[in-house]
């Protein structure tokens, strides 16, 4: 989590530089593996973190805290952990209790050292490099865990001053544990309190990428205040999403001392463009930032304004979560039930053909996210007493509304009016079974829900 005020400005729409295509390596079944900017998980399937993080090394007696976070939907728990610079250390048999309680819980653990916030600026923090040496010390807890494990190196490792070194730190910490036999994904956090305001991260993305031999690191930006605007988040995150680069919001909260973070923003880009996040924190903030706690006291049943919005609101855990398929077994999933990382391919330029009346179908459209000129839609189609093989949904928009990007259908637009096709995997439907596909949109003044009409085949 940022302790600091951010006190330097922000050059949001500098040029992004460096990043490169690089090649991905066929994905292995040891455990988590990166490819084509995506995370997938050790049976192949595309995994999409939907999680909260947890101050473990303040609260170690807190053991159930990861039953109550399960229980409220998620699917990850990134665990504050300590080598022993700022804050007490925790020995190999705690992380492997850790892990442990991950497992039986069915979360994926992401494990990080916190002892490096803000080095280069917070007085005594640990460097990059003493990470590394904390992770070797205890890795007998983590071997043979790849499946259930990612190794988050360091907690947001330079403050606001002192981070030029960033790129290579973090590269030489990489090459480090990959020789020391680490096989497990590994995530890095960007300098500036986490939040990449000098873009170092984000322009050298690339290189780090590259110096992983196994092609296997994940970024993590910490959305605070200074991502306040939809603009902001979008560009940032976009910009990995267009070089390939796999990119988490590894912390984010609705507001915070140094300005008050886009909370919905995040939300809906991020379902949009299965974009993984892990929400600070489930409880024990301290500092004045006690608002951001999910859940007062540790309790479950008591939760914040915060918890609410995190895991019951629009785009939220118990909306979007799904359960690692290394628990539940699942083959491959093709296609991806969610938006996928990358827009799908262009559609047509002319309109999908209504296929013949007679045949129903009803279709129904929900916003499910909105921010300032911009928001995400879905429209569900349900098929009627009959199976249908093909379907085409049409609406028109009243004030000046458009779509622009889209998932699980082809859609095209022809001045205000909209058509929607089905694709391959979604047209074939049993009689009463549903579908549906989602878009982004933009909008101005006001933004109703238009009047749909579906044609069935």
């Amino acid at each position: 989590m940022k302790k600091r005020l951010i006190t330097a400005g922000i050059a949001l729409f500098a040029l992004l530089a460096g990043i490169l295509l690089v090649g991905q390596p066929a994905r292995a079944a040891a455990g988590f593996t990166v490819s084509d900017g995506k995370l997938y998980d050790a049976n192949g399937n595309e995994f999409v973190m939907r999680g909260v993080n947890h101050a473990h090394t303040w609260y170690q007696q807190q053991t159930s805290s990861f039953a109550n976070v399960k229980a409220l939907g998620a699917n990850t728990v990134r665990v504050v952990l300590a080598s022993g610079q700022r804050w007490t250390k925790n020995e190999t048999a705690d992380v492997a209790n850790v892990v442990s309680l991950c497992k039986a819980n069915r979360l994926i653990c992401v494990l990080e050292v916190h002892d490096t916030t803000g080095y280069g600026e917070q007085a005594g923090a640990a460097t990059l490099s003493q990470a590394v040496d904390y992770w070797i010390s205890v890795q007998s807890a983590l071997t043979g865990q790849e499946k259930y494990v990612i190794v988050n190196i360091g907690n947001e490792p330079y403050g606001n001053q002192n981070y030029g070194t960033w790129a290579t730190d973090t590269a030489n910490a990489i090459k480090r544990l990959r020789t020391a036999g680490f096989a497990h994904t590994i995530m890095v956090d960007g300098p500036n309190w986490g939040q990449d305001w000098s873009f170092t991260m984000r322009d050298n993305a690339a290189s780090v990428f590259a110096a992983d031999p196994q092609r296997n690191t994940v970024f993590s930006i910490h959305m605070y205040g200074v991502f306040d605007t939809a603009a902001e988040i979008s560009d940032y995150l976009g910009r990995f999403r267009t070089a390939k680069l796999p990119i988490v919001v590894g912390e984010f909260g609705h507001n915070h001392s140094d300005g008050d973070p886009d909370e919905d923003a995040i939300l809906s880009y991020a379902q949009a463009n299965r974009i993984g996040w892990l929400g600070w924190s489930w409880s024990g903030n301290g500092g004045g930032v006690e608002y951001l706690d999910l859940a007062v006291n540790f309790d479950p049943a008591n939760l914040s304004s915060w918890g609410q919005r995190l895991f019951n609101g629009a785009n939220g855990i118990k909306q979007t979560a799904r359960e690692a398929s290394v628990y539940t077994g699942t083959p491959p999933t093709t296609p991806p039930t969610t938006p996928p990382t990358t827009p799908p391919t262009p559609p047509p330029t002319t309109p999908p053909t209504s296929p013949p009346a007679g045949i129903g179908c009803t279709a129904t459209y929900s916003v499910t996210g909105q921010w300032q000129g911009g928001f995400q839609g879905d429209v569900k189609v349900t098929a009627g007493a009959s199976p249908i093989s093909s379907w085409v949904v049409r609406w028109t928009y009243a004030n000046g509304q458009t779509v622009s990007q889209a998932w699980n259908a082809t859609v095209t637009s022809s001045g205000s009016t909209v058509t929607a096709g089905n694709v391959s995997y979604n047209g074939r439907l049993a009689a009463g079974a549903s579908t549906s596909f989602g878009f982004i949109g933009t909008w101005n003044g006001s933004n109703p829900v238009p009047t749909l009409s579906c044609n069935a085949t």
